[in-house]
């Protein structure tokens, strides 16, 4: 006889007689240590996603570092272009200026050209026969200019616009190369402006890129942690429910006295006696998650308790029954019977007559139950009615 014990929480769940249902045999205990390790393995699988979390964060921030870098290098290069765009303004102002000058310069020389084309028509209509040698026998303009002698013929005066001449072409000749270097400089300038302020928006483009999907990762992660943390939660909370029933019971088994169990057979005012010694841990009827009514009483006994028939009668049923788990029926009149769910054993078979206070059977938590106790019916005519009324 135990005269100390531990007893898990006493929550059964009671399957209809004729509808069977999936089996299982788990405690209290084992449904709590269940439940620990629901827990752990979302504190863990928080831990995961936190580290996660923070490892986005760290790819999150040295992007944004890198992001930061490109929008000062960003700044330099607009600091590079203003000063370019200053200069480009500035060779563009040469470059007019050079237009400018060159036009005048091709105007003058076009000048200088009619006065002395003029002049070679008047040698020419003169017939001085040298001079229309000379002129015949040269090779385009600029080979005449250079003729000495035809230089040596013509005038002081024509020597001057042929001295003007030359000059105007050297300096036309001249502008129009500077003019092509200045050109040439402000496009390389605006090319290289536009190919440097492409690349860094190139770079800057796929780093935002990347940063917003690291930060749509996380925040996927975050909404992830959020539910695992808010299922935790809810594990604990029911944990803590479960401890508190398995504390109320054993609190009301220790206030029992130690013997009680399986002292003797305790008479009630009604035909039936109590099957077992203990208190009732749930009552009939009681409306539960899964059950509208339960259809019989808990008694709350340690593992190994005597089960005594209630009254005499005759074994009907004496066999595991899904939920149940091993189960026992009495039937003692026409219309009344009495059962007994969740025995560790049973000790009597079918057809096999007993007397009231017989032990039939010993008590445990087999079939859909939480922790050891008896789970006690009294049915009419096959439907249960309160065992109260007749105990």
């Amino acid at each position: 006889m135990r005269k100390s014990f531990w007893l898990p929480l006493v929550l059964t769940l009671a399957a209809f007689l004729l509808l069977p249902m999936p089996g299982m045999s788990e405690s209290l205990s084992t449904r709590i240590q269940h439940q620990r390790a629901k827990i752990a393995s979302k504190v863990h699988h928080e831990g995961v996603l936190t580290t996660t979390i923070s490892t986005f964060n760290n790819r999150i921030e040295n992007l944004q570092g890198t992001i930061r870098g490109l929008q000062q290098r960003e700044e330099r290069i607009q600091s590079t272009l203003d000063q370019k765009r200053a200069e480009l303004a500035q060779v563009q102002n040469q470059l007019q200026v050079a237009r400018d000058r060159l036009a005048r310069l091709r105007a003058r020389l076009a000048l200088a050209m009619n006065q002395l084309a003029a002049r070679l028509v008047d040698e020419y209509e003169s017939d001085q026969p040298d001079m229309v040698t000379v002129i015949l026998e040269s090779h385009g303009f600029d080979d005449l200019l250079t003729k000495a002698d035809f230089m040596q013929r013509i005038s002081r005066q024509d020597q001057q616009v042929v001295g003007v001449v030359k000059v105007l072409k050297a300096q036309t000749a001249k502008q129009a190369a500077q003019l092509a270097v200045l050109e040439r400089k402000a496009q390389d300038a605006a090319n290289a402006i536009a190919a440097q302020r492409n690349a860094v928006a190139a770079s800057k483009g796929k780093l935002v890129s990347s940063r917003n999907s690291l930060q749509r990762a996380r925040d996927g992660r975050q909404a992830v942690l959020a539910r695992v943390r808010s299922s935790r939660v809810h594990l604990q909370e029911g944990l803590k429910v479960m401890l508190a029933q398995q504390t109320r019971i054993e609190n009301q088994l220790r206030n029992a006295a130690p013997n009680a169990f399986n002292g003797p057979i305790k008479q009630g005012s009604g035909q039936l006696i109590w099957p077992v010694n203990g208190p009732i841990t749930s009552p009939f009827c009681e409306r539960r998650a899964w059950e509208a009514c339960h259809p019989g009483i808990d008694i709350g006994v340690p593992t190994g308790t005597a089960i005594h028939a209630a009254d005499s009668g005759r074994v009907t049923i004496a066999g595991w029954v899904s939920g149940y788990g091993n189960y026992t029926c009495i039937q003692h009149t026409s219309t009344m019977s009495t059962c007994y769910g969740h025995q560790e054993r049973i000790l009597v078979h079918v057809g096999q007559g007993v007397s009231q206070g017989q032990v039939i059977g010993i008590s445990d938590c087999t079939g859909l139950c939480f922790g050891p106790h008896l789970h006690f019916e009294v049915r009419i005519n096959g439907t249960p009615v309160n065992p109260l009324n007749y105990l």
